[in-house]
C-alpha cells in the first residue's frame, strides 16, 4: 500500500500516469477512497470520462467506491468533454466532479481530474488534503456496478451553450467551419449547438480511436497539418481543434494560418468586451503574450497574471469579475459560465465574433495584430539528466543585445527586455525537464531567443 500511495501525485491539472503501469484500477480505487474520505458520506459527486482506453471502466470503478461510501453518484453514460462534467457539477449543485482523462497526453496515459463545487479546477490545498488521505482507510467497493446511476450529462450542457451563444444573430450566416476533434470526447457537440443555423460545420477525427491515430490529442501546430491543409484547400472560414477532453482549443484562419491560443484569448476578450459589451478583467499566465497587456490597456480593463496552470485562473474567476482568462496551452474560460476551460465554447465564440463583425477569421486576426502588435510566441522543452530549478544569478543581463529591464520569478524566471521581447525558464515540477518560452516581434527573433536559452542551459546549468 505504501508504495502504491507514493505513485499517486497530483500535478498542475490532476494525476496522470501510464495505463497498466501505475494507472491501474486498484490505484484509481485507492484515490477515489481518499476523495470519499475527504468528502464524507451524504455528499454528491458526478463522474465523467473521455475516449481513452478503459476510461469507462476506470470511471465506473471510481463511482462504485463513492457509492459504497454513502456518496450519491451521477455517472456519465458516454464519453464527455471535461467542461460538460464541470457544468453538471455547478448546475446541479454537487460537491465535486471527477473526470477520468489524461487530456492531451499520449494514448498510453490516463488521468484523474477533480473539479470543485463551482465546476473549477481543484485547488492545491484540496489535492494535497486528498493526497494526505491516500491509504488511510481500506477501499470500500461493495456496491454493484449496475446500481450506479448513469446519466446523459451532455443534454443540459448543450442546452446552456445554445442559450449562451447568440443563435438568433448567427442563424442566417453561412460561414463554413471545420472542427478537428482529434479523436477526443469533443466529438460533434459544436454541431449540436449550431443546429438550426446556416453555419456549415464539418468534422474530422471525430470517431473514437483510443490510440489517437498514433499521435497525441494536443492542439499544437505540428499536430494540425491536415486541419491547416483542409482549411486552405477547401476554403473554410475557420478551423477549430480540440484536445482529448475538449477543454482546450487552437484555431486556423483561412489560408491555413495557425492562430496560437495566446491570440485566441485576445480575440475572445475583444469580442466579449466590444461586441457584447461585457465588463471584467483579463487573465493571462506568467508565460502569456504581451499582446494581452496591450489589449487590456486599450480596453481599459484590469489585467491579472497568474502562475502556470488553469486552476489559478479558475480561482480568480470565482472571486473576481473576469471577462476572459486563458493559458498558453489553449485553455480558455469566459464570463457568466463555469470558472473553467471549454474549447467548444471558445470555438463557438470565435464563430460568433465572425458573425458580429461580418468578417472571416483571417481579416479579424490581421486587424487585431495591426492594432495591438504582431507577436511570435515559441516554446521548447529540454530533457535533462536531473531536475533543476532556474537560478537568477546564472542568467544574463541582456538578451541578443537588448537590455533585461524586468525579471519575474514567482513561477520560473521570466526575463523581459526593453523591446518587449522576453525569455522564460520554468522547470517541470514532476520531470527532469526545463521548459523554455520566448516571444519576439519576429519569428526569427523568437527562435533566436530559444537558441540562446539552450546555450544558457548547456553552459550555465540554470
Amino acid at each position: 500500500m505504501c508504495n502504491t500511495v507514493s505513485q499517486i501525485k497530483f500535478g498542475t491539472d490532476g494525476w496522470r500516469a501510464i495505463i497498466a503501469d501505475t494507472y491501474t484500477l486498484e490505484n484509481v480505487k485507492i484515490l477515489s477512497q481518499a476523495v470519499a474520505d475527504y468528502l464524507g458520506s451524504g455528499k454528491k459527486v458526478a463522474v465523467g470520462y473521455d475516449t481513452r482506453f478503459m476510461s469507462a471502466n476506470f470511471a465506473q470503478a471510481a463511482a462504485v467506491v463513492f457509492q459504497s461510501n454513502g456518496i450519491d453518484v451521477i455517472l456519465s453514460d458516454q464519453p464527455t468533454p471535461t467542461p460538460a462534467l464541470s457544468f453538471v457539477v455547478k448546475s446541479r449543485k454537487l460537491d465535486l466532479g471527477i473526470m477520468i482523462t489524461a487530456s492531451h497526453n499520449p494514448a498510453e496515459y490516463n488521468g484523474y481530474k477533480i473539479k470543485n463545487s463551482a465546476g473549477g479546477g481543484a485547488s492545491s490545498e484540496l489535492t494535497k488534503e486528498v493526497e494526505g488521505l491516500l491509504g488511510k482507510s481500506e477501499v470500500k467497493d461493495t456496491v454493484l456496478a449496475q446500481e450506479i446511476k448513469k446519466v446523459d450529462i451532455t443534454k443540459d450542457y448543450i442546452k446552456f451553450i445554445r442559450n449562451y451563444i447568440d443563435l438568433k444573430k448567427i442563424k442566417n450566416k453561412k460561414f463554413k467551419v471545420l472542427v478537428d476533434s482529434m479523436y477526443g470526447s469533443g466529438d460533434s457537440f459544436i454541431a449540436q449547438v449550431l443546429k438550426g443555423t446556416k453555419i456549415k460545420v464539418e468534422f474530422m477525427r471525430n470517431t473514437i480511436n483510443p490510440s489517437f491515430g498514433g499521435g497525441r490529442p494536443e492542439p499544437v501546430e505540428e499536430n494540425l497539418e491536415e486541419l491547416k491543409a483542409r482549411v486552405k484547400k477547401e476554403k473554410f472560414d475557420l478551423g477549430i481543434a480540440l484536445d482529448g477532453d475538449a477543454d482546450r482549443i487552437a484555431a486556423v484562419a483561412p489560408g491555413g494560418v495557425f492562430i496560437h491560443p495566446q491570440k485566441i484569448l485576445g480575440l475572445l476578450a475583444l469580442h466579449l468586451n466590444q461586441d457584447r459589451g461585457w465588463s471584467g478583467g483579463l487573465v493571462k499566465t506568467i508565460c502569456g503574450s504581451t499582446m494581452m497587456d496591450n489589449i487590456a490597456k486599450f480596453l481599459k480593463i484590469k489585467l491579472y497574471e497568474t502562475p502556470v496552470g488553469f486552476k489559478y485562473i479558475s480561482n480568480l474567476m470565482e472571486t473576481e469579475d473576469i471577462v476572459a482568462g486563458g493559458e498558453e496551452a489553449g485553455g480558455m474560460g469566459v464570463k457568466n459560465y463555469i470558472p473553467e476551460r471549454d474549447g467548444s465554447m471558445a470555438g463557438l465564440l470565435l464563430i460568433e465574433m465572425m458573425v458580429y463583425r461580418n468578417k472571416d477569421m483571417l481579416k479579424i486576426l490581421n486587424e487585431t495584430e495591426k492594432k495591438f502588435g504582431k507577436y511570435y510566441y515559441v516554446r521548447q522543452d529540454f530533457h535533462l539528466e536531473k531536475r533543476v530549478e532556474p537560478k537568477k544569478e546564472n542568467l544574463p543581463k541582456e538578451l541578443l543585445g537588448k537590455k533585461v529591464v524586468d525579471i519575474k520569478d514567482y513561477d520560473g524566471i521570466k526575463l523581459i527586455c526593453e523591446d518587449d521581447s522576453w525569455l522564460m525558464f520554468r522547470g517541470s515540477g514532476t520531470e527532469p525537464i526545463m521548459r523554455t518560452y520566448a516571444e519576439g516581434r519576429t519569428l526569427t527573433h523568437a527562435k533566436q531567443l530559444l537558441t540562446l536559452a539552450e546555450k544558457i542551459i548547456l553552459k550555465e546549468g540554470v
